[in-house]
């Protein structure tokens, strides 16, 4: 089937990514999500974004022009039933990913094709609760979405082939990489790359490093484009950590216990970035190593 129109379910940092690059790619995009807040911030955030490819020279001021108004914004979820694609980037939840899958499923077309940005939570399972499991996917993108060239596509085990191959046209039409994984806990990059992350969380913990020698040994050493522990920032710690017990509890390994210091940043509510603290702080002018 041709996707024109796509329908994304969060505004948040991956909800807003994605709505960049569909616009950007000639493609009708509404957004919702449950605060009008959360909307005009993501209009306000991916006008800036495409701004700056503009100033680089990456986009043309037409081009722009064309994309933000292609983008929509609704609060009412059972909009997006009209759309041919709807890809949901809500928060790493099961059953809040569940939730918006029932309620949106008396609203859809029988043709549109359902997809979850989950990034470890598996496919088929989403699938089974839908009434169209040969029709839902896993399409995770990477963050942050416009400047990431991957896409994990994940095939659930009723995943019929013309719903793979309608996504694979679309990452080709985005301009950026497919990488075909298979339904088992954290697919492919956070299967390698969360236990490395849980792996610097341990080096901590177990004062084998601090902070800033950790991150500047993988940077320097290993030639990685940022810490582990800054990545792990950067991502959020609440986000690590529930990948983590995806990886132990599906896969039953203790290799993937998540570290207790992980655990209690979480309890601390210091997440990363996005709160101000993680293993760094950003409050000040500079991010400070917090041990």
């Amino acid at each position: 089937m041709a996707i024109q129109s796509v329908g994304v379910v969060g505004a948040g940092q991956m909800g807003n990514g994605i709505a960049h690059v569909f616009a950007l790619a000639g493609y009708d995009v509404l957004m919702t999500d449950i605060s009008q807040d959360a909307l005009d911030r993501a209009l306000s955030l991916i006008d800036r974004n495409i701004e700056r490819q503009v100033s680089r020279g990456k986009v043309s001021a037409e081009d722009k022009a064309a994309a933000m108004a292609r983008i929509a914004t609704t609060l009412k979820l059972s909009d997006l039933g009209r759309t041919d694609l709807v890809i949901e980037a809500a928060t790493e939840r099961e059953t809040v990913k569940q939730a918006i899958f029932e309620d949106l499923l008396p609203h859809l077309r029988p043709d549109t094709i359902l997809t979850s940005n989950t990034s470890s939570i598996s496919i088929t399972r989403l699938a089974s609760r839908t009434d169209r499991p040969e029709k839902f996917m896993g399409f995770h993108f990477m963050n942050p979405v416009p400047v990431m060239q991957l896409v994990e596509l994940i095939r659930g085990i009723a995943t019929d082939e013309g719903t793979y191959k309608a996504l694979h046209e679309v990452v080709e039409k985005l301009g950026k990489t497919a990488a075909s994984a298979e339904d088992f806990p954290a697919f492919i990059v956070n299967r390698i790359l969360m236990p490395m992350i849980n792996e610097a969380v341990y080096t901590l913990y177990e004062g084998v490093g601090n902070v800033k020698s950790i991150d500047e040994s993988m940077k320097l050493g290993a030639n990685h484009p940022m810490g582990p522990l800054e990545l792990a920032d950067f991502i959020g710690l609440d986000t690590c950590l529930a990948i983590m017990n995806v990886l132990h509890d599906g896969l039953a390994d203790t290799k993937y216990r998540p570290c207790p210091l992980l655990t209690k940043y979480v309890e601390a509510g210091w997440l990363g970035r996005k709160t101000g603290r993680g293993f760094y702080d950003y409050r000040g002018e500079t991010p400070v190593p917090t041990r």
